[in-house]
């Protein structure tokens, strides 16, 4: 298993020879990268020019980290045709930087409209069916998750998606900041992954409040807390144990699972090598020097046993 740090905040506020350095000194030996403004923004065709991706190698070889995975957000599920087809191309570009950097490994969303389920559930087939080809080809693992404002919200749900298509190159996430969407707030993660079983390659470690709850997050005016005519979601990617999570209930899971043993899939193992844990902290930047750390060493002690 290898245990990622998502440098979404320090990509915000560090260069990347600072952005990796930070990374090491806090203990990690991988980096999941997420949408960065130089690399892979969100939305927009990948960058990474020569001089970036120069940079980029400096700073892995200095400290020894590598990049377990990358995150990209693109509007792969429409709801257009037009925007489908720029994020198809944006996904064939990644493709080529994930494989010239060595990066087995690429997290994804969704990415759909919620207001326009069946529509982007048609467009989200139809660029799977486009991709999947081209990702066993060059030997990649995608990972699919559900995120707060999609037109698929829900664990299970997302699960069957990517075990339709049977194939050793598609995961699937667990973020449990999103988990009290995934069931509707019930917060259940034993059955959320034991439901996902095989196919979960991938647990992004923070915590957040239950939505469902009444007052966890006060919204004004009032109905925008019932998300109703807002259209509205709304979570947090904290430090264990200051939210609602039952990280208790996702490692015992998880090492039911031998999550951190296993290459994933018993039968028919995955592609893109070990599975991740990637420890996803946003909004408290401030905290980071202890919380990156802390963070690090409770996976390790749950699921090692250091």
């Amino acid at each position: 298993m290898k245990i990622a740090f998502d440098v979404d905040v320090l990509a915000k506020q560090t260069p990347i020879r600072e952005m990796v350095a930070k990374v090491a000194d806090w203990g990690y030996r991988y980096i999941e990268q997420s949408p960065h403004p130089r690399i892979n923004p969100f939305y927009k065709h990948p960058l990474f020019s020569r001089e970036c991706e120069a940079e980029y190698r400096r700073a892995l070889k200095e400290t020894g980290v590598e990049i377990s995975s990358f995150i990209v957000v693109y509007r792969w599920s429409g709801p257009t045709e037009e925007e489908r087809q720029f994020a198809v191309a944006n996904w064939k570009r990644m493709i080529r930087i994930a494989v010239d950097m060595g990066v087995p490994v690429i997290n994804t969303e969704l990415s759909g409209d919620p207001n326009r389920p069946e529509i982007c559930n048609g467009m989200w087939f139809r660029s799977m069916e486009e991709l999947l080809p081209l990702i066993e080809r060059e030997g990649l693992r995608v990972e699919i998750q559900s995120h707060p404002y999609d037109f698929c919200e829900l664990n299970d749900e997302t699960c069957d998606m990517v075990k339709s298509f049977r194939s050793k190159h598609l995961g699937y996430v667990y973020s449990a900041p999103h988990g009290f969407f995934y069931d509707r707030g019930q917060g259940d993660v034993r059955s959320m992954l034991r439901y996902a079983g095989d196919e979960l390659t991938h647990v992004l470690f923070a915590d957040t409040f239950n939505q469902e709850r009444d007052c966890r997050y006060i919204l004004n005016p009032p109905f925008l807390n019932g998300r109703g005519r807002a259209d509205a979601t709304v979570h947090q990617h904290l430090a264990m144990g200051e939210g609602d999570v039952d990280f208790d209930g996702i490692f015992a899971i998880l090492r039911e699972m031998d999550f951190a043993g296993r290459q994933a899939g018993a039968s028919a193992p995955k592609a893109g090598g070990d599975n991740i844990a990637c420890v996803s902290l946003f909004g408290f930047p401030e905290k980071m020097e202890k919380q990156a750390p802390a963070a690090r060493e409770r996976i390790e002690r749950e699921l090692l046993g250091k």
